[in-house]
């Protein structure tokens, strides 16, 4: 990328001067004292009075400016946000499943606990225990992946150099309450089981 001066014709132009455009500014800047709210209607205004046939195309701040030039940028970034809530509700829905058919299978189990006097809290604890042993297992193999994996994207992120612990703890964090939530759900119907009914289950 170079610049050079907007009057300065190039050598090899073949076209009369008199309808060479690029001679002619395509842009111009303003700057005020202070911050105006007519900005756009004073500028028109002004040019219309140098020259009536000059025509305003497009007016901007310079904050739309700046804004024009990240909109691929956020696109990028809400789709990255759009994908990461989706994975998260794939495997809350994930461990939900999972823990809701390990309870089916072990009615017969929390009916006798439950006949034999097992409590309502222990019940809930039991299933949860086992939400929460999947999401640890879950997390012990994503959270080195994750660290690993930002070698690799680090060059495609802007001052992006290694894993932020914060952005990590917020995911952690954000990944086991939704693991709490769907084993909590199965949990709740297996301290809720009639013993007689589990008992008769097959």
């Amino acid at each position: 990328m170079y610049f050079i001066p907007m009057m300065q014709r190039p050598v090899n132009t073949k076209e009369p001067i008199g309808n060479d455009l690029s001679l002619y500014a395509g842009a111009m800047v303003v700057q005020t004292e202070r911050p105006m709210n007519n900005m756009e209607t004073l500028a028109a205004r002004t040019l219309a009075s140098i020259n009536p046939n000059l025509a305003v195309v497009k007016f901007q701040t310079f904050d739309q400016q700046v804004s024009d030039r990240f909109t691929d940028e956020r696109m990028i970034a809400r789709m990255t946000m759009l994908f990461g809530a989706l994975a998260l509700l794939l495997a809350t829905i994930g461990l939900y499943g999972v823990t809701a058919y390990t309870v089916v299978r072990r009615t017969s189990e929390i009916g006798i606990r439950m006949a034999l006097g097992a409590e309502r809290r222990g019940v809930i604890a039991m299933v949860m225990r086992g939400a929460i042993v999947q999401t640890a297992l879950g997390l012990a193999i994503g959270i080195p992946i994750a660290f690993l994996c930002v070698r690799f994207v680090k060059a495609q992120l802007y001052e992006i150099t290694n894993a932020d612990a914060g952005v990590m703890a917020i995911a952690i964090i954000t990944l086991a309450a939704a693991a709490c939530v769907a084993g909590m759900i199965p949990a709740r119907r297996a301290a809720s089981t009639d013993p007689v009914q589990a008992l008769r289950t097959e």
